[in-house]
């Protein structure tokens, strides 16, 4: 059903379970980049936790990007 302007009514149950969505997507981004961080110092021992610590600020960085271009989709 529209409104008068021709857009479809807002349903906030569908806005809860989207922003629910996104922000499981988030954590579940950021941990798969520490997992592959976690694996890669395991696997080339460099003695420390260099790739550990790239691969969540990389994690992080691509969640947010992800994040918000979903974001602009729903302001749409």
């Amino acid at each position: 059903m529209e409104d008068k302007k021709g857009q479809k009514p807002n349903n906030p149950l569908k806005q809860i379970a989207v922003l629910t969505g996104v922000g499981i997507q988030m954590g579940v981004t950021i941990y798969l980049f520490v997992l592959l961080g976690k694996w890669l110092d395991a696997t080339y021992n460099t003695g420390g936790k260099a790739f550990l610590i790239i691969f969540t600020l990389l994690g992080v960085g691509v969640s947010l990007y992800v994040v918000l271009k979903q974001l602009s989709r729903i302001q749409d």
